[in-house]
């Protein structure tokens, strides 16, 4: 029965990731990028409160 393997084969485990020790620079670019997420989530709160600056779609005429 060479040749006749039926079923799904298993994927090969991989080797576990180790925690990596960070560094006063990884940990000063992850502050960087929390600050930089919250902003842009406050730049979306505001924007949702006013109304949109292009509306979409076809402009249709008053005429038929």
């Amino acid at each position: 029965m060479s040749g006749c393997e039926g079923g799904k084969k298993k994927p090969l485990k991989q080797p576990k990731k180790q925690a990596k020790e960070m560094d006063k620079e990884d940990k000063a670019f992850k502050q960087k990028q929390k600050e930089e997420q919250k902003k842009l989530e406050e730049l979306k709160a505001k924007a949702l409160g006013k109304s949109p600056l292009a509306t979409g779609g076809i402009k249709k005429s008053g005429k038929k």
